[in-house]
């Protein structure tokens, strides 16, 4: 009977043993899960940072040469104004697939 109780007791310490290792690596996977989350939001925002900052430049740019082809600086960033206004009118079109893109990068990416 002493035999079984210590094989009993083995028994219950190797599934406490085991529990635990499956607690600590579903622990580790989800770290691991978010770090990488994590950094790829980082990469994004640093590269929508320097997309914006160049789309600036070339606003700016093409302003001014719009500018100097109409003969009227202020008539240069009108036109352009309004090229951005059209852009920004077929973004507002077609934003729930590009919603849709967006979710399913991330759900991918958690799922990774």
């Amino acid at each position: 009977m002493s035999a079984l109780k210590e094989k009993t007791a083995d028994i219950v310490d190797h599934i406490e043993d085991i529990a635990e290792t499956y607690y600590r690596l579903t622990i580790v996977n989800a770290t691991q899960k978010a770090t990488s989350l994590a950094s790829s939001v980082v990469i994004m925002l640093i590269v929508a940072a320097l997309s914006m900052f160049v789309l600036v430049f070339l606003a700016i740019a093409l302003a001014i040469w719009l500018g100097d082809v109409l003969g009227s600086r202020s008539g240069g960033f009108l036109l352009s104004a309004g090229i951005f206004l059209v852009v920004l009118g077929i973004v507002l079109l077609i934003r729930k697939p590009i919603i849709n893109g967006i979710r399913d990068l991330i759900v991918k990416k958690i799922y990774e």
